[in-house]
């Protein structure tokens, strides 16, 4: 019998698009002799959609066609299954659509990969691929992932933290403190937010505060470092769980300008097709097709076997700090003045999945999702092995008032 394996997509997020392209090129990658693939969209007002029409990339360049001929379900518990139920006006309303036996998220960016997803199919007890809330949480939030990482000795270029207070209170008073605090170029960055959307370069304080304006536009937290002048970037995979965890070969993005934009990363590398949903990314990946970056990285990335070496082993250290599950990308930065590396951030679901990453180490796209699907299950049998609550008479004694209880007796969960 096939696993039901539902993919979850896209969510109110600014990378809203990008996650429909990684989902929909997954999707085509499955193993459809072990899967039973069911595509469930996410709208940006989070309305589910499921149908004939969502798993075909060409669709989405329509929108509005596709919800209005797609079925909109919702998830619940009926017995010991997790289902899909319909909720669309037209039909019967929790009549069945399907039933789900794990989750595959694959999402980017605020409001989904931040484990806002992740803790919805928590809710409902369903075993689901990838990092965990905890860890998604840390991941997406710059600030709290860079002070977990420097605390755990991982190099960090410091940084400040502001937040919408801190601007409504006047962005006079956050230009004064970096400049006292931090020299010239700096970056400015929405603390939540991937992909590089809303991240400025600021040479001097009227840049400093148009960026500053910017990020706030995108989040309500920002973080402010120095931008280092010499920069090569440089991205490392890992694959894995707590127990083991594996890095992959590092690839080195090219930039147009002094940062990595979004144009860089998804309108520049695909060709014809780069960043029309319906071109290749929807396709099935036949051993020369890449990522929706193919044409802006060096893979392998142009550094020195010690450098490789030292980024690899940073990588997997961050993965297991943060307890992450699944596949995850590490971008790092490298000073090529004084030759220091960086942990720049961390992605929890990475853009394509960042499987041409790990076919640079001769683990195909299929296999690869085949693997972080079992670490999935894996986690659901060991969680279900763990005690979360009790069966007790505690509320008994609340009948007569505050009285004391007795007979408490520990349980486990399933």
């Amino acid at each position: 019998m096939k696993i039901k394996l539902g993919v979850f997509f896209g969510g109110k997020s600014v990378e809203h698009e990008v996650s429909i392209i990684t989902a929909i090129q997954a999707i085509e990658n499955m193993n459809k002799e072990k899967y039973e693939v069911i595509p469930v969209y996410i709208a940006k007002d989070n309305k589910m959609y499921c149908g004939d029409l969502v798993g075909d990339i060409k669709n989405y360049s329509d929108i509005n066609n596709l919800i209005e001929n797609s079925v909109q379900v919702t998830l619940a518990q009926k017995d010991d299954k997790v289902v899909l139920l319909k909720c669309n006006k037209k039909m019967l309303e929790n009549a069945i659509y399907n039933n789900i036996d794990i989750a595959f998220p694959i999402v980017h960016g605020t409001n989904v990969e931040d484990g806002t997803l992740q803790g919805y199919l928590k809710m409902f007890n369903l075993p689901y691929v990838g990092c965990d809330v905890a860890s998604s949480a840390v991941g997406m939030d710059k600030y709290i992932c860079k002070c977990l990482l420097k605390e755990n000795g991982i190099p960090q270029l410091d940084c400040k933290c502001f937040t919408l207070k801190d601007f409504n209170d006047g962005v006079e008073n956050i230009m004064d403190s970096v400049e006292k605090e931090i020299d010239y170029p700096v970056i400015v960055k929405p603390a939540n937010l991937g992909s590089s959307v809303g991240i400025e370069i600021a040479k001097n304080r009227d840049s400093l505060q148009s960026s500053i304006e910017n990020a706030f536009t995108y989040a309500k937290k920002i973080v402010i470092e120095r931008a280092i002048k010499n920069l090569k970037e440089v991205n490392c995979s890992v694959i894995g769980d707590y127990e083991d965890a594996s890095p992959s070969e590092c690839e080195e993005p090219v930039k147009k300008d002094e940062i990595l934009s979004f144009s860089d990363k998804y309108l520049s590398g695909g060709g014809k097709n780069a960043g029309k949903l319906g071109g290749k990314f929807g396709s099935k990946v036949d051993g020369n097709q890449s990522s929706m970056n193919a044409g802006v990285l060096k893979l392998p990335a142009d550094i020195t076997k010690e450098q490789r070496k030292t980024i690899q082993n940073l990588a997997v250290k961050v993965f297991k700090v943060l307890g992450c599950s699944g596949v995850i990308r590490i971008d790092f930065m490298i000073d090529q003045d004084s030759s220091e590396i960086f942990v720049n951030e961390v992605n929890t679901i990475p853009g394509s999945l960042s499987f041409h990453l790990w076919r640079a180490t001769n683990l195909s796209y299929t296999d690869m999702l085949d693997k972080i699907i079992d670490l999935a299950l894996k986690r659901n049998r060991e969680e279900s092995n763990m005690t979360f609550s009790f069966d007790s008479n505690i509320l008994a004694g609340y009948q007569n008032g505050f009285g004391g209880t007795k007979g408490v007796k520990g349980t486990k969960q399933l």
